[in-house]
């Protein structure tokens, strides 16, 4: 059963990440360490006794659709009811809405336990509060006034509507047209595919955030703009009035996360209403709805990263309860009649301890990326330094951390052996969970394009060379401490350091020199050196803090078991471009 690691949360938020950095920028009395240490322990409580023993259901027997009306898996609607009777949906929400707007360190370290206990049914109310945030930054006040409160406390869930069957990640091939009708309203038509929560039974109403096409709109994604799509009308008096003609076609069949509902949604087919076309308002700007949604993506990805390290959190937890008592052979040193704890063979712990730190390392990068979302909201004077480290951050944040999620759960199917292949040791479903996260929003080839073309030059380069600097800084100390795991740990932290640095800036040159698809060519391995490089760096900085001889054991595991990837992935990102072009010619043929 699955128990939250709240030291190693509370060492990632402040030895790691810096949470007191953000403390001293927000009003006196607001976040206390006693009041942190309350929430994560109640958080803790609420994911292992409450969503915990529902997961199985969720996954087994999972979320099924009649005439369009979806009944989540047994206990789900009343699991959700607690939960939000527990304001755990409002924890970082604006005040002015009724939330508690506490950070989003905090939030996303509470999201951890949520998707450690399940990912299925923690994913729906992470939609919600990204779609607050999109509403609160883009939508008319008399929107907001009649949404958002009512979202924030739970009442109310929302979605992202963007893909279609033609458009996946292209979303320039977008083809939901909205009509004007002339009173401030439009007319939706058109099918969205992959909509997590888009129907359910948790909530009497669903806001739906959709994008389509105005009729004079221009072509690709400068043409797509943004509405609001309520499930029911909302009267003037809040009260909800008649049905919109919004309905869930069909449920997909997947993979994983089998009790969130992935809905096919059909707008305007005549369903309801008194007139075909589901009724919706403009958020923000005509043809700038791309613009609002990301604001919703950007968060997001976030979470998503966070969806992995919790999915990562549970199958190490479970691997390790797993070896500790199957007994198997004997292991070096072990008297001669006796079988051991597989725990004691030496791969065995290799496994759990790579299982260890990589999850470590992608919470650090996770929350270090919360951290300075904080910042750039509280740190007034450096706001826009913090906004570029979050933009800088987003994507290792998001694709590192769910990459990490499926290979920590493929070792702890591994380190159960056969066992980890049969559906009863409930190991075999967070592999199948978590294969979902590196494809959803925005795939993680799609966040390597995005750092290398979009952040990689943030102030000319200058942004990442100060991150990278930042973090040799704290390799140094570490070498100084005098600690021998310690010393070790920071000279491989350096040298990985040396290698991203350095591949970064053969990226950057091929940008300035018109070679795009030789920096593309780079963008995924360029990625994962990146993150190790920055996830090493991260353990070496909280070790070092704490003061833990464990964690600077881990820390010198990390650095010497894994940071010597950054090597090899430097060579690739420097002379693997030119060949992965010429040798491309070869597949039309395959």
């Amino acid at each position: 059963m699955y128990r939250a690691p709240i030291d190693d949360i509370k060492h990632a938020l402040f030895d790691i990440a810096g949470l007191r950095e953000v403390m001293a920028h927000l009003p006196e009395g607001m976040l206390t360490d006693d009041l942190v240490e309350a929430i994560l322990a109640e958080a803790g409580r609420f994911a292992g006794e409450e969503i915990a023993p529902l997961a199985r259901a969720g996954d087994e027997t999972g979320s099924k659709v009649e005439n369009g009306a979806v009944t989540t898996p047994p206990g789900w609607k009343e699991l959700y009811a607690k939960w939000r009777e527990g304001g755990w949906n409002s924890i970082s929400s604006p005040e002015k809405y009724g939330g508690q707007g506490l950070p989003a360190s905090l939030a996303m370290a509470v999201l951890e336990m949520w998707n450690s206990a399940s990912m299925a049914f923690a994913i729906g109310p992470t939609l919600t509060s990204g779609a607050v945030e999109a509403l609160e930054r883009h939508a008319s006040e008399e929107l907001k006034r009649k949404y958002i409160a009512r979202m924030v406390s739970g009442e109310w869930m929302g979605t992202m509507n963007l893909t279609e069957p033609q458009a996946g990640s292209d979303l320039g091939a977008l083809r939901t047209r909205a009509e004007p009708r002339g009173d401030g309203t439009y007319r939706i038509f058109g099918q969205k595919i992959f909509i997590t929560y888009g129907e359910h039974d948790f909530t009497d109403n669903i806001i739906h955030l959709v994008l389509a096409r105005l009729p004079d709109a221009p072509p690709g994604t400068k043409g797509i703009s943004l509405f609001l799509v309520p499930k029911f009308l909302v009267n003037d008096d809040g009260s909800l009035g008649a049905r919109n003609d919004v309905f869930c076609a069909s449920l997909e069949k997947k993979m994983g996360i089998h009790g969130s509902p992935t809905c096919t949604m059909i707008y305007g087919d005549g369903k309801f209403g008194d007139e075909p076309g589901a009724i919706g308002w403009l958020v923000g700007e005509p043809n700038r709805g791309l613009n609002c949604m990301f604001t919703m993506m950007n968060a997001a990805r976030l979470a998503v990263g966070i969806q992995g390290v919790g999915v990562a959190e549970a199958a190490r937890q479970k691997a390790i309860a797993y070896a500790k008592e199957r007994r198997q052979g004997r292991a070096p040193g072990a008297p001669t009649r006796d079988m051991s704890p597989i725990i004691e063979h030496p791969d065995v712990q290799r496994m759990l301890l790579s299982m260890t730190v990589l999850t470590q390392a992608s919470r650090a990068i996770a929350y270090a990326c919360a951290q300075a979302a904080d910042l750039a909201r509280w740190d007034r004077e450096r706001s826009n330094h913090w906004q570029e480290r979050v933009n800088l951050l987003t994507p290792l944040a998001k694709a590192f951390p769910t990459d990490m999620g499926v290979e920590v759960a493929s070792l702890g199917i591994q380190v159960h052996g056969g066992m980890g292949f049969i559906e009863e040791t409930g190991a075999a479903v967070l592999l199948r969970d978590a294969r979902i996260a590196p494809i959803y929003e925005g795939t993680n080839g799609i966040q390597a394009i995005d750092l290398v073309i979009r952040k990689l030059g943030l102030s000319g380069g200058d942004h990442v060379r100060r991150f990278l600097a930042e973090l040799q800084a704290d390799a140094e100390q570490a070498r100084n401490t005098g600690d021998d795991d310690l010393a070790i740990a920071g000279i491989r932290a350096r040298e990985a350091l040396h290698d991203a640095a350095e591949a970064g800036e053969y990226l950057l040159g091929q940008l300035t020199d018109g070679r795009q698809e030789v920096a593309l060519a780079g963008a995924t391995p360029f990625l994962r050196l990146m993150a190790l490089a920055v996830g090493g760096a991260l353990l070496v900085r909280g070790a070092t803090r704490s003061g833990d001889a464990a964690r600077a054991q881990l820390a010198r595991y990390f650095a010497e078991n894994h940071l010597g990837d950054t090597g090899a992935l430097r060579r690739v990102v420097l002379e693997g471009g030119d060949s992965l072009l010429r040798a491309a010619g070869l597949l039309a043929a395959m």
